[in-house]
């Protein structure tokens, strides 16, 4: 139980951390109970920014899931423009990350990140469709090693006013390797390269940088789910 709460901090959120104890200082200082809720908000914005370690397959073809949370839709849809992929729909898988989810966002598959766009926009519920379209995002193209692309996107959300990126284009990098992160409850969209197949359902829990959601050299069909 401890391994899950005492974990490593974020660098990006040590800020907000401090914001948040001088905040519960002031509130404690005016009303005990005030200061007793400043102090459950500081405690929750610590494991907001909770960044633990993980343990990343490594075999050649697997796509891992770059956020936590739970896929919020698996349909086919055109990758952000911005891209310069073609207009052609892939297979598209999007995991939507709540307040209480790790929000350090990991590279899905290795290879060179091509390309990286930001776009400002608006800040609707992240689990809507249209949030893809018209929430502000940060975009990447990455060049597998085997020569194919994909796309992943960070989606700002309705809480959520910050997207880091820590990554440059031209950089080389891991499956499982932190990219960077959205503050505060967002999604990640996956869009797989061509052909490839996802192999995860709607309502599936996705843990970064460990969870499959494709296999590029499998030619299994896709998944269906089933309550139980």
């Amino acid at each position: 139980m401890l391994k899950t709460i005492l974990v490593p901090i974020n660098p990006a959120g040590w800020p907000f951390i401090a914001i948040f104890a001088v905040a519960a200082n002031l509130m404690w200082w005016a009303d005990t109970w005030f200061g007793l809720v400043g102090v459950v908000l500081t405690l929750w914005c610590v494991y907001f920014f909770r960044d633990p370690e993980r343990v990343t397959p490594t075999r050649e073809g697997l796509v891992i899931s770059p956020a936590d949370g739970v896929v919020q839709l698996v349909d086919v849809a055109v990758p952000p423009a911005e891209l310069d992929m073609g207009d052609e729909e892939r297979n598209r898988v999007c995991v939507f990350m709540n307040v209480f989810n790790v929000h350090v966002n990991r590279v899905p598959i290795a290879g060179i990140i091509r390309r990286i766009s930001y776009r400002p926009g608006k800040f609707l519920n992240a689990s809507l469709d249209k949030a893809s379209v018209h929430n502000e995002r940060e975009s990447y193209r990455l060049e597998t090693d085997s020569g194919h692309d994909i796309a992943f996107v960070q989606i700002a959300g309705l809480v959520a006013r910050r997207i880091i990126c820590q990554v440059e284009e031209g950089q080389p990098v891991e499956a499982g390797q932190r990219f960077g992160l959205i503050r505060f409850g967002s999604r990640v969209d996956v869009y797989l390269p061509k052909g490839v197949k996802p192999l995860v359902v709607v309502g599936q829990s996705m843990i970064a940088g460990e969870s499959i959601i494709a296999d590029m050299k499998s030619k299994e069909k896709m998944r269906e789910g089933r309550k139980s």
